[in-house]
């Protein structure tokens, strides 16, 4: 049987940056694979991991950088603030380094409220203190009103990784436990909810949270960790389909056990969202061999945030393209690509 093909049989193609380029799926991929990344190509940054991973005189660091255009700034579980240093800090995390610094660079649109501002400094400076962080440097500019919706972040972020730990994309191997420590999609529908105004009886906040604290403790347990990768953009979907194509290799998920809140499937339902493709900004995804599947769980399940921890799939066999498929309630297998454009754009 032919390997299959997953392209559009009429590919478009763009002259300008659309919303889509910055939403985590087919188009972004696009822009990432064939503008940026051939024009600065280096052996680190062809890594494609969450961090740059930097060896100087000896020290193992992890670097990243990141930017918040979130809208609305302020939503259920958090705001712009509090989700420009977890966000910074999870990447961090994601190679397995201990965060020691962030940067904090802001663009103010002009008639921005100096109370709202404060409010989301303060928020930083609380998330990076609870994170055992400090905000050393950054930058401020204002743009004309009108030009810059009210704020954006950026954020860079510097941490340690021991020397003995090596967490990559190409270290997947085959038969490898793919474990996810909380349920999906929350973060994308709070801030669409939210956004829209939608009034409809729930209980939905975002997840955004601090995942750095939960990592180190399973590194400290020992867990030979081969990958880890958050599930912001595009969200659990789009982050697998880039590992197994990072990685070479083929990855099956069960669909009976995604850990999915009630209202917030309720809500897909509703508004014709598909789960598996909202960002998250408080769950991972983490890549043990299977002897460690049970010892990992536990780990995580002794952590606030890794207590809904669950074993969701496997990596199956290598595959030139790599491919992920979804084993439905129905006992269906489904193939999961990248969407062209997006669900919920201005999410993160």
């Amino acid at each position: 049987m032919p390997d299959l093909e997953l392209n559009c049989p009429l590919p478009l193609q763009y002259d300008q940056i659309v919303m889509a380029h910055g939403g985590g799926g087919r188009l972004m991929q696009q822009l990432l694979d064939s503008i940026i990344q051939p024009i600065f190509s280096n052996p680190i940054l062809n890594q494609k991991h969450d961090s740059a991973v930097l060896n100087i005189n000896g020290a193992k660091l992890g670097f990243t950088t990141d930017s918040y255009v979130v809208k609305p700034l302020f939503f259920p579980g958090g705001d712009i603030g509090k989700l420009a240093v977890c966000g910074t800090l999870n990447d961090l995390a994601m190679s397995g380094a201990l965060p020691l610094y962030i940067s904090c660079s802001l663009i103010i649109e002009e008639g921005f409220v100096i109370n709202n501002l404060q409010r989301i400094l303060l928020s930083m400076q609380q998330t990076a203190q609870q994170g055992g962080v400090l905000i050393v440097t950054g930058d401020t500019k204002v743009v004309d009103h009108a030009s810059g919706d009210g704020v954006y972040i950026n954020t860079a972020g510097i941490g340690i990784i021991a020397n003995n730990t090596d967490i990559s994309p190409a270290h997947i191997q085959v038969g490898d436990s793919i474990i996810i420590n909380s349920d999906i999609a929350r973060h994308g529908i709070a801030i669409m909810l939210e956004r829209e105004g939608m009034n409809f009886d729930h209980n939905i906040a975002s997840d955004c949270a601090d995942l750095s604290n939960l990592v180190q403790r399973l590194i400290q347990a020992n867990i030979d960790i081969h990958c880890m990768r958050d599930l912001t953009r595009g969200g659990l979907a789009s982050c697998l389909i880039e590992l197994a194509a990072a990685s070479g290799h083929a990855i099956e998920i069960n669909e009976t056990a995604l850990p999915i809140q009630h209202d917030v499937s309720s809500a897909c339902e509703i508004l014709g969202f598909d789960p598996l493709y909202i960002a998250n900004e408080g769950c991972f995804a983490l890549f043990v061999a299977e002897a460690q599947t049970e010892q990992t769980l536990a780990a995580l399940r002794q952590h606030p945030l890794g207590q809904r921890s669950c074993l969701i799939g496997r990596v199956k066999a290598v595959h030139p393209k790599g491919l992920v498929t979804l084993q439905t309630t129905m006992g269906i297998s489904r193939v999961l690509d990248l969407l062209s454009g997006e669900q919920l754009p201005r999410i993160c």
